[in-house]
């Protein structure tokens, strides 16, 4: 349940927070949902890795639906030397889902690790 959560929260913030600031804020925020919903480290990249490729994917689906693919195919054709709007779809989503899961990972890495020390025999 808290992988549900936490993907949902990082997907909703992250989208807020990359109205009123730069792009990188999809980290910060990943970043403070891991932190604040401790998960071993595994967990923790996957869900925010996720939620930023789901993301980013989505939005940048949506934007190309909307100019018809012009942007997408112009700028795919200067980047892989081809007209394939669905790879640069999938490599942005990958970028945002790679820097999501490591700032997600990295906040576990972070936290601190509760151990149960073994009591001394006097």
């Amino acid at each position: 349940m808290k992988l549900i959560i936490s993907i949902i929260l990082i997907i909703l913030l992250s989208f807020c927070a990359c109205l009123y600031f730069p792009w990188w804020s999809i980290a910060i925020v990943a970043f403070i949902v891991a932190a604040l919903i401790p998960q071993n480290p595994g967990i923790s990249f996957i869900v925010g890795f996720v939620a930023l490729f789901l993301l980013w994917g989505g939005l940048s689906f949506w934007i190309n639906s909307n100019n018809d693919g012009i942007l997408a195919k112009r700028v795919s054709l200067l980047i892989f030397k081809n007209e394939s709007p669905l790879l640069l779809i999938f490599i942005t989503a990958l970028i945002g889902a790679l820097i999501g899961g490591f700032a997600a990972l990295t906040a576990s890495f972070i936290r601190p690790v509760k151990t149960t020390e073994p009591k001394q025999l006097s």
